[in-house]
């Protein structure tokens, strides 16, 4: 029953990690950039819910709609005043942009909010018990609803007009344009759908431990991307993939006291290990280039 508890609490943690990788695999696959700020998209969510917490709109659903939109403004904003001056230029120019927002957006919220953690309490749920199994209500609810939005984002970008225009950015934007296909609209298209994972991620994080701080989404957001990479980076379905296998991962080495204190240097390994084995990724293909 343990094994099963573990195994389930892994993959509420997973799923979590899923979330934020697909922001992280959309806006790579689509703009051929890494947004190391989504991590702090994460945490501003996180903020917008503690501020609806704390006022007389106190209900978490409220809270949750309320992050969303917030976090969507800001990632269209980030694209729009940090990265979109940035298209064409170099991939080291991008990353410095990114990490500077990222520290922008920390330095921000600790001025606002400042250093002292804050404590969020959205839904006292409890437990549930089938046949001996304790399982936390918040693990299945986070399982469920990410499997739901996971579903839904996949068959938004397989089925509609708007994601099968993100397929065709994805594979040559020259060509895209051409078609008509705006890609500028495209982008930032994604780079909102990526910043409301974000807010999804941070309610499901804060319903899980309630404490809030400047640095909430940092080290899930370096782990999220770990698990895009693993996954392989551009792929939806690795992003997913990569995310649960690093919560079971997590989930397993915490459960074991001698490898526990080890437990972010073993999900790193992994990445080396799955990097030396297949560079592109579990699910990831090789991209040729233009010349």
């Amino acid at each position: 029953m343990e094994i099963i508890e573990t195994l389930l609490n892994g993959m509420s943690i997973g799923s979590t990690y899923a979330m934020i990788a697909l922001g992280y695999t959309m806006v790579y696959g689509i703009a051929k950039m890494l947004n190391f700020a989504h991590g702090d998209v994460i945490m501003v969510g996180g903020y917008m819910l503690f501020i609806t917490m704390a006022s007389a709109l106190s209900n978490p659903i409220i809270g949750l709609i309320f992050a969303v939109v917030v976090c969507m403004i800001l990632g269209i904003t980030i694209e729009k005043i940090a990265y979109k001056p940035l298209r064409g230029a170099s991939p080291l120019a991008v990353l410095i942009t990114a990490i500077g927002v990222s520290y922008l957006l920390q330095s921000t919220a600790q001025m606002i909010f400042g250093s002292a953690p804050k404590m969020v309490i959205l839904l006292d749920l409890g437990n549930i018990e089938f046949g001996g199994l304790k399982v936390p209500v918040y693990t299945l609810i986070t399982l469920g609803c990410s499997v739901v939005i996971m579903l839904v984002l996949s068959l938004f970008v397989k089925y509609t007009k708007t994601g099968r225009a993100m397929i065709a950015v994805s594979e040559d934007k020259g060509a895209a344009q051409l078609m008509g296909i705006n890609v500028n609209g495209i982008i930032t298209i994604t780079f909102a759908i990526g910043s409301a994972l974000a807010a999804f991620a941070g309610f499901f994080m804060l319903l899980k431990s309630p404490s809030l701080s400047n640095t909430l989404g940092a080290m899930p957001g370096i782990k999220a991307f770990t698990a895009a990479v693993i996954g392989g980076i551009g792929s939806i379905p690795g992003a997913m993939l990569g995310g649960l296998l690093m919560g079971v991962v997590e989930a397993i080495s915490f459960k074991i006291p001698v490898i526990a204190p080890y437990t972010d240097a073993i999900e790193f390994l992994i990445l080396i290990v799955i990097l030396l084995v297949r560079p592109s990724g579990i699910l990831g293909r090789k991209r040729r280039e233009k010349v």
